[in-house]
């Protein structure tokens, strides 16, 4: 572990003075059921204070950067936070290849993983943030996560479907889609869940994730392809 911690280390492009931080960052909850003995914490403490830290850093960012009124920041914030980005950076900097979880875990697939991977890359900004202070952590989120700012907003990735859809749907029908878990099925650290969204009882779109907010942005999705 302590060579491949220091490959990671090289990625992530900082050498930690503590690598027990490190060591946190790529272990998942599910890969201390299955070692009992090992003295190393899962990542779920560190990906909290990561999150706070990341929504600080890129709220501040954005409050300097742009004078465009509160909802177009908080669109571009959520757009810059939400875990298919956050897991795409874990890819970047190789975290897939690090971490540490259960052999039934390891087998999963699809937005399970994307989750897994979105959150250690909470968990790492938290440790850089506790290693090496603000500004550490302020060049990850820069280099890696705001970096995407001008794409997103060229390509309108800040819209998620479900915003869309109900702008589009209020505005031509004057009604607000509704959304209904059709299927929850999975172990916990698993889950699968279907979700269908209704115009006036009628069901328009259904989609799956692995948690309720994904599927119901895949309902939302497959809505509005239908509606285009």
């Amino acid at each position: 572990m302590e060579n491949k911690l220091s490959d990671l280390e090289t990625s992530v492009g900082y050498q930690f003075k503590n690598t027990d931080l490190l060591e946190t960052v790529v272990t998942h909850r599910s890969y201390l059921n299955e070692h009992r003995n090992t003295k190393c914490d899962h990542n779920e403490r560190l990906e909290f204070l990561g999150d706070a830290v990341l929504e600080l850093v890129v709220t501040e960012y954005l409050y300097r950067k742009y004078s465009d009124p509160e909802g177009v920041l908080t669109s571009w914030r959520s757009a810059l936070v939400r875990g298919t980005s956050l897991s795409e950076v874990g890819h970047a900097v190789k975290l897939d290849r690090y971490m540490r979880m259960s052999h039934g875990q390891e087998k999963a697939v699809g937005k399970s993983m994307e989750v897994i991977y979105a959150n250690a890359v909470e968990a790492l900004i938290g440790a850089l943030y506790l290693d090496g202070g603000i500004a550490v952590a302020t060049n990850f989120i820069n280099k890696h996560i705001i970096d995407k700012l001008e794409d997103i907003i060229k390509k309108g990735n800040d819209r998620d479907a479900k915003s869309l859809l109900q702008e589009i749907v209020q505005e031509k029908l004057s009604i607000t889609p509704q959304y209904k878990v059709l299927e929850e099925s999975g172990p916990d650290h698993d889950k699968k869940f279907v979700s269908g969204v209704y115009f006036n009882n009628n069901k328009m779109g259904e989609g799956v994730g692995a948690s309720k907010r994904e599927a119901e942005q895949a309902a939302a999705l497959d809505a509005l392809n239908k509606v285009n």
